[in-house]
């Protein structure tokens, strides 16, 4: 108990001492920006986009740390037990802060709790994919092939969003189909690619480029309307699976008490950081949309994406792990 209080005074010391006149200094030195899956990523590659637009801007050294595994549990613990002075963030998505909760029946952080949200980035799609030397060329095709051989075709995923698709598919078409979890969706696309399984969805920023490149083909994409960057490519919904629709979106998180002032600053530079060529340039090839909210609209809109995943996993027929 005097370890607790000890802790929480600690904590309180440190935000109270932070929102004064270190905030105004803040940053002042290098930030490390943690994130939860494998170098190629889409959060990856939005995180690296964003730390070079943060260090031009704010001439502070920014690193991108990728702590990739056990669905985001490995980075989220880090941050969650860091320091809360504004030089260790999570940038992340709603695997581990919306999905988590619903997939798994005892998480190792809290994902309100641990966390003060600092801003909503972005939102996307993802595609569904196969080899090109597979003979599946159409949702059409997979569904089929997948009725004909229950239990022997298999997806892959490396983040609650892949997972959760594929899961939709089966519920919403009553194929059944083995999924093969991953770290991160690179190690499933590579996996894709050299045919140890036969599809999956991924995020646009990790597929628009493979498919683009030749190395899979497209069947599909999750939401509503076809993408920019994929304008051949229908949507799920279009290929025979009405009502069928399936987004991500990311965010930026500090450990929990973290100084509001802190928090605003780095809310801005975010925001600032997010109008740079680079990261307009990647979401305009993926077809994703730039989305800044307040740390308060960020907070609101968790709590809401938590009751919709809630609802789509317990409809896919997920059970907790």
């Amino acid at each position: 108990m005097k370890k607790t209080l000890q802790a929480a005074l600690t904590a309180t010391l440190l935000a109270l001492g932070l929102s004064g006149a270190h905030a105004q200094d803040y940053p002042s030195r290098p930030i490390t920006n943690v994130e939860p899956f494998a170098a190629g990523s889409g959060t990856d590659q939005t995180a690296r986009l964003m730390a070079q637009a943060l260090s031009q801007e704010y001439k502070v050294s920014v690193l991108v740390d990728p702590k990739p595994g056990a669905s985001g549990f490995i980075a989220s613990q880090f941050v969650a037990k860091a320091a809360p002075d504004g030089y260790t963030l999570l940038l992340t998505t709603n695997t581990t802060h919306a999905a988590n909760e619903h997939l798994y029946k005892k998480l190792p952080y809290h994902p309100v709790k641990d966390f003060t949200p600092v801003a909503l980035l972005n939102k996307g799609h993802m595609a569904l994919m196969v080899n090109p030397a597979s003979p599946i060329k159409t949702v059409g095709d997979l569904i089929a092939e997948a009725k004909q051989r229950p239990g022997k075709l298999s997806f892959g995923s490396g983040s609650s969003s892949s997972r959760v698709a594929g899961e939709l598919l089966q519920q919403m078409t009553g194929i059944d189909v083995l999924h093969v979890p991953y770290k991160s969706n690179p190690f499933a696309i590579t996996d894709l690619i050299g045919g140890q399984i036969d599809f999956m969805f991924a995020d646009t920023s990790t597929a628009v480029p493979q498919i683009n490149g030749g190395k899979l083909r497209a069947l599909g994409v999750s939401g509503t309307k076809r993408l920019a960057s994929l304008p051949n490519v229908p949507t799920v919904d279009e290929a025979g699976v009405k009502g069928y629709d399936m987004s991500y979106w990311s965010a930026v998180y500090l450990p929990a008490n973290a100084p509001p002032a802190v928090v605003k600053k780095l809310n801005e530079m975010f925001a600032r950081a997010a109008t740079s060529p680079g990261v307009l340039g990647l979401l305009a090839s993926n077809s994703s949309t730039a989305t800044h909210s307040t740390p308060e609209g960020l907070a609101a809109f968790q709590a809401e994406e938590s009751l919709k995943w809630g609802r789509v996993i317990k409809a896919a027929g997920i059970q907790p792990e």
